[in-house]
C-alpha cells in the first residue's frame, strides 16, 4: 500500500486504529462492534470533510497517486475485447502510448492513451508516461485507421507532458504534436477524450482534440504543471501551491471556463479507492456519447470540433469610447454549436 498523502494522514491514522480494534476482537474474542462502528463513522465524516474541501494542489497530488488506475486498467475493465497495435511505421513503438481496437458492448472503438508504470522498471519502460514523437505518430496512425473503417475514437489522457529530451526534439516532437492537432480536428468519426490523471501541456493536447472532453473529478488539465510554473515565475518549486491556484487547472475550473464538457465523478478519496465504480462511470459516459455522436454526419462532427476549439480563449473588445479611454476587453467563452 502506498504512503498516504500529507492531507490524508488523519484518515490513515483512524483506519489503522480501526484495524487494531478488529484485530484485537479477533485475537481476544472481544465484542468491539460499537467501537468499530463509531470509528467507521468518524472515518467517513473525516473523509467527507477532507475530500470535500480539497485545494487545487491537493487535487494535483491525488491525480498522481501511485495506485490510481492507468490507461491499460481502463481498457481491460471497460472493453470486452482489446487488440493492441504497435509502432508508427517510421521509427519504433513508443511504449508511453498504447492503442488498439476494442469492443464496448457491440460497439467497436479505437482506444488510445498514455500509459505510466507502477514500479521503477515499468516506469522506465513506459518513459514515465511521456511520449516521444513516434508515440504521437502511432496515435495518429491508429486514428486514421479508425476513420477508414468508421469506428469512434476514445483517448485517455494521463501524462506529465511530452518527453522533453534532445532526441525527441531531433525527431520532431513539436511537429508531431502539431500534426496531430491539425489532423484530429478534421477526422470524420466521433472522438471522445477523457483526462484520467494528469493532463499537461501539448503532451496531453496531442491526443486531446475531441467532440467531447471530460475530466475525472480529481485530475488536472493545464498548459503547464504547477512545479514548472513555479520554477519559471519564482525560480524554485517552493511556490507550486500558489501556482496551482493561479492556473485554475481542476475539473471544476475547466468546466466553468468551457474547456471541458463534463466531470466524471470518482469515489470519495479518489479513483484508486474504488476503481470498479470509476470504470462503470467512464464506460457509461462513453456509451452514452457514442450513441449520440453517431447520429451526426461526418461534416457536422468536424465542424463542431473545429468550432469548439476555435471558441476557446475568444474575447470581445468593446468600443473605446464606452470606457472613456480605458482599455477594455470582455473575456467570454463561446459554446460551440452541435450543428
Amino acid at each position: 500500500m502506498a504512503e498516504p498523502l500529507d492531507f490524508e494522514k488523519p484518515v490513515f491514522e483512524l483506519e489503522q486504529k480501526l484495524e487494531e480494534v478488529r484485530h484485537m476482537a479477533e485475537e481476544k474474542h472481544l465484542d468491539t462492534t460499537d467501537m468499530a462502528a463509531k470509528l467507521e463513522e468518524q472515518i467517513l465524516e473525516l473523509k467527507k470533510q477532507i475530500y470535500g474541501n480539497l485545494t487545487r494542489w491537493q487535487r494535483v497530488q491525488l491525480s498522481r497517486h501511485p495506485e490510481r488506475p492507468y490507461t491499460l486498467d481502463y481498457i481491460q475493465n471497460i472493453c470486452d475485447e482489446f487488440h493492441e497495435f504497435h509502432g508508427d511505421r517510421n521509427f519504433k513503438d513508443d511504449k508511453a502510448i498504447v492503442g488498439g481496437l476494442g469492443k464496448i458492448g457491440q460497439q467497436t472503438v479505437m482506444v488510445i492513451g498514455q500509459q505510466k508504470g507502477r514500479d521503477t522498471k515499468s516506469r522506465q519502460y513506459r518513459n514515465f508516461g511521456m511520449p516521444n514523437p513516434e508515440g504521437y505518430r502511432k496515435a495518429l496512425r491508429l486514428m486514421k485507421l479508425a476513420e477508414k473503417f468508421g469506428k469512434p475514437i476514445i483517448c485517455f489522457i494521463d501524462t506529465p507532458g511530452a518527453f522533453p529530451g534532445l532526441e525527441a526534439e531531433e525527431r520532431g516532437q513539436g511537429e508531431a504534436i502539431a500534426k496531430n492537432l491539425m489532423d484530429m480536428a478534421v477526422i470524420e468519426v466521433p472522438i471522445i477524450c477523457i483526462v484520467i490523471g494528469e493532463g499537461a501541456s501539448g503532451g496531453a493536447l496531442g491526443i486531446g482534440i475531441g467532440n467531447r472532453i471530460y475530466q475525472l473529478e480529481n485530475t488536472w488539465y493545464s498548459v503547464i504543471s504547477p512545479e514548472s510554473c513555479s520554477s519559471i515565475l519564482w525560480r524554485s518549486w517552493d511556490h507550486k501551491q500558489e501556482a496551482a491556484e493561479a492556473l485554475k487547472l481542476t475539473a471544476e475550473d475547466n468546466l466553468e471556463l468551457g474547456i471541458i464538457d463534463g466531470i466524471i465523478p470518482e469515489p470519495l478519496g479518489g479513483a484508486h479507492q474504488d476503481p470498479q465504480e470509476v470504470y462503470r462511470n467512464v464506460r457509461e459516459q462513453i456509451r452514452k456519447d457514442i450513441k449520440y455522436l453517431k447520429t451526426k454526419t461526418p461534416d457536422k462532427l468536424v465542424a463542431h470540433r473545429i468550432a469548439k476549439f476555435s471558441a476557446m480563449g475568444v474575447f470581445e473588445e468593446l468600443p473605446h469610447e464606452e470606457h472613456h479611454g480605458e482599455a477594455t476587453s470582455n473575456g467570454s467563452h463561446k459554446k460551440a454549436s452541435e450543428d
